[in-house]
């Protein structure tokens, strides 16, 4: 990467024309921040907390093919920065760029933990598993400073309701005595990202997401309490982490992780843009072959919306990335299973306490 021509500690390079407004959105450049991992030089896009006051937390997920059924999200937007992240769209609806405003105006919802209290009391509410993120991670930066994931799995905890998260960060072992809570009663399951064993391929994809190691020690913790982890190998990136295929679940198998998902990177909406920017200034004697072996995944586009096969891919390449990611669940998962979470204590506990009968 030439480091004088790129946002150091930013995954995005530009802001894209959002697509809901006639001009695209011009951010200034008032301040000044100092990255304070890894050795990052001085970077001149602040991140902003805005706070913003939603009706409701938790969404019905439309989608057929996500696995889940529900979820909630108590940020918008995340400063992680990862290149390739589906979610970067959704901030358009904001009126912000899926580009480096997704990485840095991150939108704060404070009163999520009362809106999740508000659900979970109602009588026509039945216990479904509630996906924390579905869009955007809840361990990110912005939880150490706000702490609502916190206090909605303390929520989770009280009206003993199954709760699933997604996530990157090892900030997530700050909660470990809750999620111990939680587990005793099957509550609780955690799917950890880790899209590489490389420090450097991690750096670039993800540049302000704990590292791998600690992700590992986070997967082991986890587990060794009785939490079940999924490994989430996603997105599968053709010739930047393809190879990485059989040594991660290898090693997430050893660290404790009882299965592993995966998708096949695609570029939808300004993500195409935004990745092909970003490729052509990291990785510019490979840009060409990547961008042409995600078009081979998907029908000759950088991006498929089909249910069903958008995540899986088509073609040759795919077809080699699925069988290895169906081989090494053989080899390295064939006798763990993923468990169904409780949903039969919610009821009696409806009004924060066990009712007696």
């Amino acid at each position: 990467m030439n480091s004088k021509t790129t946002l150091k500690g930013r995954g995005a390079q530009l802001n894209t024309h959002n697509r809901f407004f006639e001009l695209s959105h011009n951010t200034r450049h008032d301040f000044l921040e100092y990255c304070r991992k890894e050795g990052e030089v001085a970077d001149n896009n602040r991140t902003l907390y805005l706070e913003v006051f939603p009706k409701t937390i938790v969404n019905k997920v439309k989608s057929p093919d996500v696995g889940m059924s529900y979820s909630m999200n108590p940020y918008q937007g995340c400063e992680h920065g990862c290149i390739y992240c589906y979610a970067r769209n959704s901030h358009e609806f904001w009126g912000y760029s899926a580009g480096l405003d997704f990485e840095r105006k991150i939108l704060v919802k404070k009163n999520a933990p009362e809106l999740l209290e508000m659900l979970l009391k109602k009588k026509s509410w039945k216990a479904h598993p509630i996906v924390m993120s579905g869009n955007t991670d809840c361990y990110q930066p912005a939880e150490r400073q706000f702490e609502i994931t916190r206090r909605c799995l303390s929520i989770f905890f009280k009206y003993k309701h199954p709760v699933s998260i997604i996530t990157k960060n090892a900030l997530i072992l700050r909660d470990l005595e809750i999620i111990k809570s939680l587990a005793q009663d099957n509550l609780i399951s955690v799917n950890m990202s880790i899209t590489s064993l490389s420090e450097e391929t991690r750096r670039v994809l993800e540049p302000r997401t704990a590292t791998t190691k600690k992700r590992l020690e986070t997967v082991k913790i986890l587990s060794e309490v009785g939490v079940p982890v999924n490994v989430m190998l996603a997105p599968i990136i053709p010739s930047i982490n393809s190879h990485e295929i059989l040594p991660l679940a290898k090693t997430v198998s050893e660290y404790g992780a009882v299965s592993i998902a995966h998708t096949i990177v695609r570029l939808n909406g300004a993500i195409g843009e935004i990745f092909t920017d970003w490729i052509k200034k990291t990785m510019p004697n490979k840009a060409d072959k990547v961008l042409h072996q995600i078009a081979n995944c998907h029908g000759g586009n950088l991006n498929d919306s089909v249910y069903g096969k958008r995540m899986k891919g088509e073609g040759q390449i795919a077809k080699q990335i699925n069988d290895l990611v169906k081989l090494a669940r053989l080899k390295y998962f064939k006798d763990k299973s993923w468990p169904k979470l409780n949903t039969g204590l919610h009821e009696a506990y409806k009004d924060g306490q066990l009712k007696l009968f």
